[in-house]
């Protein structure tokens, strides 16, 4: 948790991005995190805002690029369009092995982007290189889900109570 909560300043306070995604569940919470840290992070700041960015809330882009490049593509097209050098990768998923993860963890590790990925049961070695790698090792969708958002919010509260001390410094 510590060394999310150590990146993720990072790219608070060097106006980076944070890109969120996961499928199902994941991208719920995906959806929750980008709402807690860019409503709870931004209004603690005053010239800088916490740039978090859900890669799961427009089914109108998802279903788009599914349809017509591929479903596997569904992160990687909207990394491609926006993602630059010093943002974070975030990427929470059950299996870690669906397509569309595979393929934005190969473009994390092409552009050198730093990567949190949090896994529920990943049965086998991935070659990729991650800033931080979590394998809850639980087989249970669910509770699965609910550990990604639970490192979510306690990630978002450590986040807060660091940024609350600052409040009056220019961030």
């Amino acid at each position: 948790i510590a060394k999310i909560c150590k990146l993720l300043e990072g790219a608070i306070r060097n106006k980076n991005r944070v890109f969120v995604l996961g499928n199902g569940g994941s991208a719920a919470v995906s959806n929750h995190f980008v709402c807690d840290f860019n409503k709870g992070l931004g209004k603690m700041m005053k010239n800088n805002k916490a740039k978090f960015i859900s890669l799961t809330n427009s089914i109108e882009l998802i279903t788009a690029v599914a349809n017509d490049i591929s479903y596997n593509k569904i992160f990687t097209n909207q990394l491609e369009n926006f993602y630059e050098k010093g943002d974070i990768i975030y990427i929470m998923s059950c299996s870690g092995l669906s397509k569309n993860i595979i393929e934005a963890l190969k473009f994390a590790n092409f552009k050198k982007a730093k990567v949190v990925f949090i896994t529920g049961f990943l049965r086998k070695k991935l070659n990729y290189r991650f800033n931080v790698f979590i394998n809850l090792k639980c087989e249970n969708y669910g509770i699965c889900e609910d550990i990604f958002s639970s490192i979510m919010h306690m990630t978002y509260q450590k986040l807060k109570i660091q940024f609350s001390k600052d409040k009056n410094k220019k961030i």
